[in-house]
């Protein structure tokens, strides 16, 4: 790098003295709540979309998780795009677009619709999150202030996790489904308007060009896998399933290996061979696949099996916020005083027995019972995913940031998306075994068997004791399926634990002030 560059760079990632780099903290703060709001009100709305547009299970299951498709093939190319172009320039520049698409999303008409809507959202979201941990890698060069910053940043899309339901439950009560997804529309114009004006602008100036070819390789490698994957837990191997797996994992092949012989590569492969990098980003991906399916299926459990409506049920949901947010403010300092693999591995073990003692789960599971462990499950992941992911921003140069960042990312939503589809599919499958009571309707029997929601609706014409024999039985399976997933969940969680413990050996959070 000439000297030019480098006084170019170091320009460009000058912190802003005193509390600016605090101010543009809270812009970065908007753009997760953006994001997680926008995830967590989907599950309560789910019921409502269902009753709405009438989408099958398998429909339901691609709204549920085609955003995380989507996001998760073109995270690391706009993760290495905002290190070329600029990470504010593309962090605002990918809000208005949330903003946007989410109307779309508001006022689908169709369950295809609504599908497509959900994955340009992806396309927006994908913007998002990489720019906002790479700017404060770049913003905070004291280890322990970007510690408590990536805290902050964590407690953020926590209480975005605890605001949605809480704010979306408040407007399905009162509103239309698609008010939900409006509630962006106010944060994404604060955060343009205040972050033009608070965010510092930060690049790789010597990032070279961006790489199309490696583009399109990552979003048809990472989709076709984990289309693949989805397709084969849903139901089972076939030549098409077979196809995209082979199309997935030969294009990953080819985008690592033009990676390797690039002279500025989308990717810098060579961050996997930081030891504490890897067990990191491993960690979060097996952690949000133990957790994802769960979640995404818990709002219908309090919703359609306890009977809660769906503000009560976003109340009840809060425990878990809370927890993270706590965790994840003191989650570097613990470290510090103890050690990483201790705190990520505790974290992840307290996740997994919370999980476990979901097995037991029916339909009369008393409120302080889900309410434990909903706390637990937060305390546990605030903690984890504080800590992995201050150990991923500490093992790469912060002209990488936005990749690091993307790839920290990517793991997250090829969790959430695996999560969704692997323990998503158990739920459905074993729900779906249930038997429908004597003298019900094929056409009732057969939309009840694809959604616990669409039982619901569909049984409005029969008479009152074979309506309330076919809930009980769709209930019951139901939780069946629930109890299943948690257990599976909580199995990966405790092997996560013990991985991580032995991965992150010797490893440490940075104390020293860097120089740019």
């Amino acid at each position: 790098m000439t000297s030019t560059h480098q006084r170019t760079f170091a320009a460009e990632v000058e912190p802003r003295p005193g509390r600016g780099r605090w101010l543009a903290l809270s812009v970065l703060v908007l753009a997760v709540l953006l994001v997680a709001v926008d995830a967590t009100v989907l599950g309560l709305a789910t019921p409502y979309i269902s009753e709405d547009l009438e989408p099958t299970g398998t429909q339901l299951l691609w709204i549920g998780d085609v955003y995380s498709f989507v996001i998760a093939g073109l995270l690391v190319s706009m993760g290495s795009l905002g290190d070329r172009i600029g990470r504010k320039k593309l962090l605002l520049t990918g809000a208005v677009a949330f903003g946007a698409v989410s109307v779309l999303n508001a006022y689908a008409t169709s369950p295809e619709m609504m599908i497509l809507a959900r994955a340009l959202l992806g396309v927006a979201g994908a913007t998002l999150m990489p720019s906002t941990l790479a700017l404060i890698r770049n913003i905070f060069t004291d280890p322990r202030e970007r510690s408590l910053a990536v805290g902050i940043w964590g407690a953020a899309a926590s209480a975005g996790a605890a605001v949605g339901p809480v704010v979306g439950g408040f407007l399905l009560e009162h509103f239309w489904w698609g008010s939900v997804f409006l509630i962006n529309l106010p944060v994404m114009a604060v955060l343009v308007v205040v972050g033009v004006k608070l965010l510092p602008e930060s690049k790789n100036p010597a990032g070279g060009p961006w790489d199309l070819i490696s583009v399109v390789l990552s979003l048809v490698g990472m989709i076709g896998v984990v289309y693949a994957v989805k397709e084969a837990a849903s139901h089972g191997l076939g030549w098409q399933v077979l196809a995209s797996g082979v199309l997935g994992l030969a294009a990953l092949a080819w985008f690592v290996r033009r990676q390797l012989t690039l002279p500025a590569p989308l990717l810098d492969m060579r961050l996997f061979r930081h030891r504490g990098f890897s067990a990191a980003v491993l960690a979060d991906l097996l952690t949000i696949l133990g957790l994802s399916g769960l979640v995404f299926f818990l709002s219908q459990f309090l919703q359609l099996v306890q009977g809660r409506g769906p503000f009560e049920a976003g109340l009840a949901e809060l425990p878990a916020a809370i927890g993270a947010v706590a965790a994840g403010l003191v989650a570097g300092r613990v470290a510090r005083r103890f050690s990483v693999r201790s705190v990520v591995a505790g974290g992840l073990a307290a996740v997994g027995l919370a999980l476990a003692g979901l097995t037991g789960l029916s339909q009369s599971t008393g409120y302080p019972l889900l309410g434990s462990v909903l706390l637990i499950v937060g305390v546990g992941a605030g903690f984890s995913f504080t800590v992995t992911a201050d150990v991923i921003l500490s093992n790469v140069p912060k002209e990488q940031a936005g990749s690091a960042s993307a790839v920290s990312e990517t793991a997250y939503e090829l969790g959430a998306a695996l999560g969704i589809a692997l323990l998503g599919s158990i739920v459905t499958g074993v729900y779906r075994d249930f038997t429908a009571p004597a003298g019900t309707p094929p056409e009732v029997a057969s939309a009840a068997h694809e959604s616990l929601g669409g039982a619901v609706d569909s049984v409005s014409a029969l008479p009152a004791h074979t309506a309330s024999e076919l809930i009980s039985a769709a209930q019951n399976a139901f939780v069946d399926g629930l109890r299943a997933a948690a257990g599976v969940g909580a199995a990966v969680l405790l092997a996560t634990a013990v991985a991580a413990w032995f991965l992150l050996r010797g490893q440490k959070l940075e104390d020293g002030v860097e120089h740019p």
